[in-house]
């Protein structure tokens, strides 16, 4: 398994890290590559810069001190400049050892009150777009460019958000814009789950709208799948038998997709 770089650091005082895209030197062009988010969305990289997007790859893994630290300004990154929907295009890539349900609780617990950006786990092929880029150490956050050529390959130290924000080209056309969340992005699924606690004998999953394509997949704290249903209509019960204890459940369905915790006693 790839070594690791761990190195220890004060919040935001994060200046003796190394960390940079190994593969590639600033104005290499970049092979493609096509990944799936834990939504199931599929993104390719050439699709993306095709429609003159500048596109930020954050490489992390979920027990990362510095990628915990500052992963709620790279969303807050990606929700001021409008969730994808504009200029800029921001993903974070695990290093491939990590599974959907734990990147999913590592947004949960380290993301920040803002939209998260699409976030790639081993499951989605992470790790692949992990080697092709030659990363050693995390975070390591990068940006491309519409022309496939790696612009920065190490943006860091991350103080705020403002040394995202200068490694906008003046050029590009970006502008802070509100997030519509609308068509190309999976948006989030406004369901709600009782009762929480539950006994783990059955739960009640309502939709916001009734869907026929709605699925419902149970993981358990190491991120194991422990249930999974389809789901019909607006309301609907499903027999779980879970035993004690936490776990996370997701619900898709018409590109949009939430992820919330379950206390079982």
């Amino acid at each position: 398994m790839k070594k690791i770089i761990l190195i220890a650091f004060a919040i935001f005082a994060l200046n003796n890290v190394s960390a940079q895209v190994g593969t590639y030197a600033v104005g290499d062009t970049v092979d493609d590559f096509t990944v799936t988010d834990t939504a199931g969305v599929e993104w390719s990289l050439y699709d993306l810069t095709a429609q003159g997007k500048y596109v930020y790859l954050d490489f992390f893994f979920d027990t990362c001190g510095p990628c915990q630290q500052t992963q709620p300004i790279y969303n807050e990154f990606h929700d001021k400049y409008g969730c994808n929907e504009g200029n800029l295009f921001m993903f974070s890539i695990n290093n491939g050892t990590d599974s959907d349900a734990e990147v999913i609780a590592f947004e949960q617990t380290y993301g920040g009150d803002f939209q998260h950006c699409p976030a790639v786990s081993s499951e989605g092929g992470s790790a692949a777009v992990d080697d092709a880029f030659g990363i050693s150490a995390y975070p390591t956050y990068c940006m491309i460019g519409p022309d496939n050529k790696l612009i920065e390959s190490d943006i860091w130290p991350i103080a705020d958000l403002g040394t995202y924000e200068a490694t906008i080209p003046a050029d590009s056309g970006a502008a802070p814009m509100a997030c519509s969340l609308g068509l190309g992005e999976a948006s989030v699924l406004d369901f709600t789950m009782y009762p929480n606690p539950s006994n783990g004998s059955s739960l009640n999953i309502d939709l916001p709208v009734a869907m026929d394509d709605a699925k419902v997949t149970i993981y358990n704290t190491i991120g194991s799948v422990v249930f999974t249903a389809s789901l019909s209509g607006q309301r609907s019960n499903i027999e779980t038998n879970l035993s004690a204890g936490a776990y996370l459940v997701n619900v898709t369905g018409d590109k949009m997709s939430n992820t919330l915790m379950l206390t079982v006693k």
